[in-house]
């Protein structure tokens, strides 16, 4: 499929995606959330990690398209949020990780895309908020849900009441991105950390997000079980063996994902 909306690269074993709409500051509309939608059930297997990012210096993704909006009903607007959720929830289960590198506005659907990735970080111009109540509506791409889950309820109920945005560093301070770099090595430094991550064995990557994920509502004791299990299925890849051999032997080693 070709995208009007999207610009895809590739190096090596990382893939990444812009979401590429210059004249709306990358605003997601269903277009853009269907190719979205599409690229992600086409990520060929070879892909250990992804980054999503906007297309240019001055916008992640601004938010969701108001132009789009202004003109639904409640069933119209329902429809919309389950649509952009449903994207959403897709990155957040992919198997492999997924970095945000947020250059400019993350606003509204903006920062709830960037909360259902993995890992977030952001250039020094970043912002950051969920100004939707300003629009007599709230958060509809999971934000109530993932924003508390992520900087606490108290900071998501200040950002999501007020609507106001909070810059670069606040987002570091409450937690909500990872690292903070200048706008020129943004994409050098997330290419630098998904390499990284890519070099390591992808199916205990992919178990340990799994994990994650999914001992979040778990009781603890139930949770401890969980990653026992998962623990012990790791025994049985040849990622392992070889892996536990290379470190003994102190030589180098790549990992098939087998």
């Amino acid at each position: 499929m070709d995208y009007q909306h999207l610009k895809i690269s590739d190096d090596g074993l990382v893939r990444t995606v812009a979401i590429s709409s210059p004249q709306t500051l990358n605003a997601l509309n269903s277009l853009i959330l269907g190719e979205l939608n599409d690229f992600l059930d086409n990520i060929p297997a070879s892909t250990r990690v992804l980054i999503v990012t906007g297309d240019g210096e001055k916008s992640f993704v601004a938010g969701a398209d108001i132009g789009e909006m202004a003109t639904l009903d409640e069933q119209g607007g329902a429809a919309f949020g389950q649509r952009g959720a449903a994207v959403f929830r897709k990155i957040e289960s992919l198997p492999i990780p997924v970095i945000a590198a947020v250059n400019g506005f993350a606003l509204g659907g903006g920062c709830e895309l960037a909360l259902a990735c993995d890992i977030r970080i952001c250039s020094t111009n970043a912002k950051f908020g969920q100004p939707e109540v300003g629009l007599g509506i709230i958060p509809g791409f999971s934000g109530t849900v993932r924003l508390a889950r992520t900087v606490g309820a108290g900071m998501a109920k200040q950002l999501i009441y007020s609507g106001k945005p909070i810059r670069s560093d606040e987002a570091l301070r409450i937690g909500l991105v990872n690292a903070v770099y200048e706008q020129p090595q943004l994409m050098d430094e997330a290419m630098r950390l998904a390499k990284t991550i890519a070099a390591n064995a992808p199916l205990a990557v992919a178990a340990a997000k799994r994990c994650i994920g999914d001992e979040w509502d778990m009781p603890v004791d139930e949770a401890i079980a969980y990653e026992t299990t998962f623990f012990g299925k790791c025994f049985a890849t040849a990622d392992q063996k070889n892996g536990m051999k290379a470190f003994l032997t102190k030589t180098a080693t790549q990992f098939e994902g087998k």
